[in-house]
């Protein structure tokens, strides 16, 4: 980023004006970084070829404060929150769509490394970043920079993923620990210095949901535990499957760390977002493949089969805790964790 439109080293009203800033602020930031043969930032859309089938698309904001975090940063997340979700449906995501809000004086190094971190997390995925559009807002009206990603995949033939599948005596499994993404931004947010290192789970979930599917394709659905986290995911299969949960404390995989921090700061792991993990209801009799297929890739190490669905007409989710008893696990009143995704 060399060209004379950006000497001051931050963003200007004039490079979300439509004139000449803005165009060198795509061209040598933004197409330099995703380049791909489907993005010229000569037009306002992209033409992508997909061969017969369904495809899922999906579509979120990231508003994360601050826009740096332990183990990622609002790019990754950005790009790892969309391919994710499209993967819960059972689709490889293919293309992504970018929209950037700027505000007025947000200096072009942390921009680039946003952008720059974008890129390579969408090379991870495999996924290519093919259209976008950038606004610029006045100083004092953002808070730096928001991100609005689009993803569109191709759904896997003969592959039908909905929280509405589950039956009574389905297994649910969680890919690995619980609560990371949310403690790390809620740490470096706050500026406390815990005794352990804390670090973001934020990751593409795609190769792993693949792997799962390939093993188990009998996989009723998957979600990922993002706001809200586990708690939830579990309310909103419970409700939608007309079903009943019960999960085991002594199961829920969670760093010793993680849980210390969250006693310090007054949280639940349960209701803490991740970035990084799948939720998957499977069949009884495919757990344990479901479980051995999650172990052997890289993102599910720690996974755990954590409980079961259960006929139950109030759809309640419950745990059986680590002393015997037992609790609900009900939807969070208002918001635990402000601005984590």
């Amino acid at each position: 980023m060399k060209h004379a439109t950006f000497h001051k080293g931050v963003i200007e009203m004039g490079h979300g004006a439509g004139g000449r800033d803005m165009a060198d602020l795509i061209r040598n930031l933004f197409v330099t970084a995703f380049d791909n043969p489907d993005l010229t930032g000569e037009e306002d859309q992209a033409i992508l070829s997909f061969p017969a089938g369904r495809m899922a698309i999906s579509t979120d904001g990231f508003v994360v404060k601050p826009m740096f975090f332990p183990g990622g940063d609002i790019g990754s997340l950005a790009v790892n929150g969309t391919v994710n979700d499209v993967a819960m449906g059972g689709a490889e995501p293919v293309a992504l769509s970018a929209s950037f809000i700027l505000e007025e004086g947000l200096p072009l190094a942390d921009l680039a490394r946003v952008v720059d971190s974008m890129a390579q997390a969408a090379r991870a995925a495999g996924v290519r970043i093919v259209t976008g559009d950038t606004k610029v807002v006045e100083r004092g009206k953002g808070d730096g920079i928001f991100i609005t990603t689009t993803g569109i995949g191709q759904v896997r033939e003969g592959v039908t993923l909905s929280a509405r599948n589950g039956r009574p005596g389905d297994v649910v499994l969680v890919s690995g620990t619980l609560g990371d993404h949310g403690v790390a931004v809620m740490g470096r947010r706050e500026g406390f210095d815990f005794d352990t290192d804390i670090v973001s789970d934020c990751a593409p979930l795609n190769g792993l949901a693949g792997a799962l599917l390939d093993a188990v394709p009998q996989t009723r659905l998957m979600r990922d535990p993002t706001r809200g986290g586990l708690a939830a995911v579990l309310n909103e299969i419970a409700g939608a499957s007309r079903v009943g949960i019960a999960i085991r404390e002594d199961a829920l995989p969670i760093r010793p760390g993680v849980a210390g921090a969250c006693e310090i700061l007054g949280l639940d792991p349960l209701y803490v977002a991740n970035e990084g993990k799948l939720v998957a209801v499977v069949p009884p009799e495919h757990a344990q493949a479901a479980l051995a297929a999650l172990r052997a890739h890289p993102l599910g190490r720690e996974a755990a089969i954590i409980g079961a669905l259960r006929a139950d007409p109030d759809h309640f989710v419950e745990m059986e805790t680590a002393f015997g008893g037992r609790r609900m696990v009900d939807w969070i009143a208002g918001e635990q964790l402000p601005r984590i995704c």
